[in-house]
């Protein structure tokens, strides 16, 4: 293990296997993000159809929900490092079922949808997984320095993947689905070089309904995160427009899928600018109110997006979106890290991934289905609505996470 002398932010991006763990997270994004950009758009080219995006979100959505307190289970009793390795492994095979999908020609939207739920139930298992595993590689008083880092690898990757994966697309749906392939691929190798990944779990364990839904029950029982959680859950599941960004390229702004990909990589762009700046000068007080200001002006410039006709002016907003949900990500990620026993923490992640990637990819179903019923604009416009009114409903329910005022509170 390096020293912990270095009194700039970079400590904890100095142990190896946390290096490894953040190499992975990077190119698994990217492939996701690139991925994310090429199944949208041959969806859209397809199918003309808003709903049609939607059900791709709902594919995803259904093995996250179904598997989540089971996946959180399994990362508290087996080797994490293992789970995650072979997750990745079978979302890179899912990957390879896309690109054959498009080099046949087969344009058979079912099977795409398919192969979305495989890498779906691949990312219910590989999400708690990588979540707890992450503590397991730095020391404590390290914990928000290397959230701020893997929150930012991820980031870089949301910038990196659209765009590349838009570029890609102008050769055709293969190259992309290729180049996501090898990416998850590159990143199960990664996490199987990893040498130390934190003590050994028990193995085994009876799963009875007391010991999947402990997670459950300990979130339930810290008001602190659970108002973190389920905030970024409604934020998400209103704010979110990615599931309407190939109809806004195409039929809005009037571009192609390079366009796309721009769009995509502009919330990334400004949560890895905005990861950078609280790398450097991180949270130190009112961390509650920070999160609740944060979501807010997520849901106004969501709203502003939605109204844009102009493709500069929205990747700018985009920007800001993303700016302020990194905000909302390290508040939340760090709240639960910290705060959460080892020994749960598998189960805890899984549950935070089921109220935040799960709400995630229902919001694409809700964007999708919603912009079926009113429109596109209406659509986004209501979402980012929504978002400002939970922000404000969340300042009165959970005041104690209102009154938060540090990340991490000893």
């Amino acid at each position: 293990m390096a020293d912990a002398t270095d009194s700039q932010g970079y400590i904890a991006f100095r142990y190896r296997d946390f290096r490894l763990h953040c190499a992975a997270r990077l190119v698994y994004g990217v492939a996701l993000s690139m991925q994310a950009v090429a199944i949208g758009w041959y969806i859209y080219t397809v199918t003309q159809s808003t709903l049609a995006l939607g059900l791709a979100g709902l594919s995803s959505f259904i093995p996250a929900a179904g598997l989540g307190l089971v996946t959180g289970h399994v990362a508290d009793t087996y080797n994490r490092r293992v789970i995650l390795g072979l997750a990745f492994t079978v979302s890179s095979l899912a990957s390879l079922c896309l690109f054959l999908i498009a080099w046949t020609g087969w344009n058979n939207v079912t099977a795409i949808y398919i192969c979305v739920f495989v890498a779906g139930s691949a990312r219910a298992f590989a999400n708690p997984a990588a979540q707890a595993l992450t503590p397991n590689l730095v020391p404590k008083e390290h914990f928000a320095n290397a959230i701020t880092w893997y929150s930012s690898a991820w980031s870089a990757a949301r910038i990196a993947g659209p765009a590349l994966g838009g570029v890609l697309y102008i050769f055709g749906p293969t190259v992309p689905f290729f180049f996501a392939f090898a990416c998850i691929a590159t990143a199960a190798t990664c996490i199987f070089r990893i040498k130390n990944p934190g003590p050994p779990r028990k193995g085994g364990g009876a799963i009875t309904w007391t010991t999947l839904s402990a997670g459950l029950r300990f979130i339930y029982s810290r008001k602190v995160i659970l108002g973190a959680i389920s905030l970024d859950l409604f934020g998400v599941l209103f704010g979110g427009a990615t599931a309407l960004l190939p109809p806004i390229a195409r039929d809005i702004l009037h571009t192609g899928p390079w366009g796309l990909g721009l769009l995509r990589s502009s919330p990334a762009l400004g949560a890895i600018a905005m990861g950078a700046i609280l790398a450097h000068m991180p949270i130190r007080g009112g961390a509650g109110k920070k999160m609740l200001v944060a979501v807010a002006i997520y849901g106004v410039a969501t709203i502003a997006f939605g109204f844009s006709e102009n493709i500069f002016l929205s990747m700018a907003l985009l920007a800001i979106v993303g700016a302020a949900d990194q905000v909302s990500v390290i508040v939340r990620h760090t709240a639960v890290q910290a705060e959460t026993p080892d020994e749960m923490r598998g189960r805890v992640a899984a549950v935070n991934s089921i109220f935040v990637s799960g709400a995630s990819d229902l919001g694409e179903f809700e964007s999708g289905l919603t912009a079926w019923w009113w429109g596109v604009v209406p659509s986004i416009a209501f979402g980012g609505a929504a978002t400002i009114c939970c922000a404000a409903a969340w300042s009165r329910l959970f005041p104690a996470l209102r009154d938060r005022d540090k990340l991490v509170e000893h």
